[in-house]
């Protein structure tokens, strides 16, 4: 890394702003611009999301107190409350929702898997939810969700081998969980978690249709007609592994091909869970074990809640929202790239608040988010008398 560039102006040297450009180009988001571009536009944005910005006002203040900096840092030359919040309405959300889509194809393709997933499986493991982020129903009036509240979701397809999202998509909070599977492209070969409150047999009866495997926990109304049982490890939590079909006449029409039926004790939370897949090759204790990763997209939405700007907005149309939630996941991929390329050993968290603290020094970046190793230096015996 160059040591007299800015810790920030080294973060973006990961980006390519070629490919933005291009995005750029098919929305036409520099039509009629002449100095505060698209590009300006995300860095900005995105150096509110590093240093934790409050609002709009706090951002521009905190960038116009270093004027004599921007031009190094990307910013362009005519940084105002007024421009950036122009920007947030007009300019199409769509333009920052693909790039952000790039980057995390390229984040899913260097980031090392976790070690903490510990079955050997092919295809892609992925656990899709949603989160609910309130909004106040005066101002933002479009989100609708319930009488006197509103409300966003985000529908995520989140990747369990690489902790990375795939997928997301803002919708008003009235939006029902199960409309969020009809955005979804499935794999063939790869798995899908979910909650029970996307059971919808039409919709999981297109997941199998499709080749791909689906992992879901059964509401307590299941009718299901066992077929046989296979063979179970009782001592491992498994009460029963049967295959059948679903009992009554529309729910059969819905899904007319068998179904696996899995009863676990979870001897940590002292409670029993029944779990649907479609798949009868995994053992049933590796099926209750891809179910456990499920928990991991709901850290990722505790996680981007409290360390990432998506609770408060500095724009309060649905296009400025749209805009700030895909460049706070653009900020999220970014570390996680610099994380894999650099090998830094901090977690994601800690390097956040190190690059928060550190935007504006020149320290080269991969010194910065290296751990200093402390060793206790003795020093060397020698022969020299002692005068004392």
């Amino acid at each position: 890394m160059n040591q007299g560039k800015y810790v920030f102006a080294q973060l973006i040297e990961f980006i390519q702003q070629r490919v933005f450009d291009r995005f750029v180009s098919k929305y036409k988001g520099n039509y009629k611009v002449r100095h505060f571009t698209c590009w300006n536009q995300m860095l900005c944005m995105m150096f509110g999301q590093l240093s934790g910005r409050e609002s709009l006002s706090d951002l521009v203040l905190s960038i116009n107190a270093h004027h004599s900096k921007t031009y190094h840092l990307g910013f362009g030359r005519s940084v105002s409350k007024a421009n950036l919040a122009k920007a947030n309405e007009r300019r199409d959300w769509r333009i920052f929702a693909d790039f952000a889509y790039y980057l995390i194809e390229q984040a899913r393709g260097i980031c090392i898997n976790d070690n903490d997933f510990q079955i050997d499986l092919i295809g892609s493991v992925y656990a899709f939810d949603s989160t609910i982020i309130d909004l106040c129903l005066s101002v933002f009036w479009w989100a609708k969700f319930r009488k006197g509240k509103a409300a966003i979701k985000l529908h995520t397809l989140f990747d369990i081998k690489t902790s990375i999202p795939s997928f997301i998509h803002v919708t008003e909070g009235l939006l029902h969980d199960v409309h969020g599977l009809d955005m979804l492209f499935y794999e063939a070969g790869s798995f899908y978690i979910l909650d029970r409150g996307y059971v919808d047999y039409e919709r999981l009866y297109t997941i199998h249709s499709q080749k791909a495997f689906f992992i879901i926990r059964a509401k307590d109304n299941l009718c299901f007609n066992r077929i046989y049982s296979n063979k179970c490890n009782k001592p491992s939590g498994v009460k029963c592994d049967q295959i059948g079909k679903l009992k009554g006449f529309y729910v059969s029409k819905k899904y007319p091909e068998k179904l696996r039926r899995i009863k676990f004790y979870d001897e940590e939370n002292n409670r029993v869970m029944i779990f649907l897949s479609n798949n009868f090759e995994l053992k049933a204790e590796q099926i209750a074990l891809l179910y456990k990763y499920r928990w991991k997209v709901e850290l990722f939405f505790k996680w981007i809640k409290q360390h990432l700007k998506i609770k408060s907005f500095w724009g309060t149309s649905s296009n400025a929202v749209k805009i700030q939630v895909y460049i706070a996941i653009i900020t999220y991929t970014l570390v996680a790239i610099i994380k894999s390329q650099l090998k830094i050993e901090y977690s994601t968290y800690e390097i956040l608040q190190i690059l928060g603290l550190s935007l504006l020094d020149k320290t080269p970046i991969n010194e910065l988010l290296t751990i200093p190793k402390y060793q206790n230096v003795k020093e060397l015996y020698c022969n020299q008398l002692k005068l004392f």
